[in-house]
């Protein structure tokens, strides 16, 4: 059972979402919040697998308490759900921890996939939000890059950044300490021209073969 906190300062939209969501025999609605603070306390108290959240909220906005979660439950999965699909919002929230962004036109069966997949460590962008995304990840010095090889080490380190895993997760999984992980990220970055982990993500899924 995939346990699901809802965070939109829309109680409508909230309590209909959640109807419908009840309806996937393997999701369950934990809780609801309305605002930023109100769905760091709550996911401190409930310890949800996934967190739909709203970007546009009063008090605090969902970047702000995406930022803060991620921080403090790295392991809890993100999906931004809203209405606005500028870039600003989409950046600022994949960096802030989210791992996937859609829009709350997203029919109800797809949105279970997206939750699922999430779920799974993958990440789930909308298909009016993955072009931006793509976009952003080929500045000329990116574009400059993309002629050097990552070794095969590296490779695999990427493809296991692109499924959600962690630095300790990947050391397990490679038989590597994790400061050696943390080198092979550094030297992934540096070679692609890459800010973040997130671009690393993004970047490995349109470029490494499956």
């Amino acid at each position: 059972m995939i346990r699901v906190l809802l965070v939109d300062d829309q109680a409508l939209f909230r309590q209909g979402l959640a109807s419908l969501l009840s309806l996937e025999e393997d999701l369950e609605i934990v809780g609801q919040a309305s605002h930023g603070f109100e769905a760091i306390a709550l996911t401190q108290t409930l310890q949800p697998d996934v967190i739909l959240m709203d970007v546009r909220m009063p008090i605090c906005d969902g970047v702000v308490a995406t930022g803060e979660i991620h921080q403090r439950f790295p392991w809890i999965r993100i999906l931004v759900l809203t209405t606005f699909d500028e870039d600003e919002y989409i950046w600022k929230s994949l960096q802030a921890g989210a791992l996937g962004y859609l829009l709350k036109s997203t029919p109800s069966a797809q949105l279970a996939t997206a939750i699922r997949t999430l779920h799974q460590g993958h990440c789930q962008l909308g298909p009016t939000i993955a072009p931006k995304v793509f976009a952003q990840l080929h500045p000329p010095a990116i574009k400059q890059n993309l002629h050097y090889h990552l070794t095969e080490r590296e490779s695999e380190v990427l493809k296991l950044i692109s499924q959600g895993k962690n630095n300790r997760e990947i050391a397990q999984i490679l038989y590597l300490t994790e400061g050696t992980v943390k080198n092979y990220v550094t030297q992934i970055l540096g070679r692609l021209g890459l800010r973040d982990r997130t671009q690393a993500a993004l970047w490995a899924k349109e470029n490494l073969p499956i």
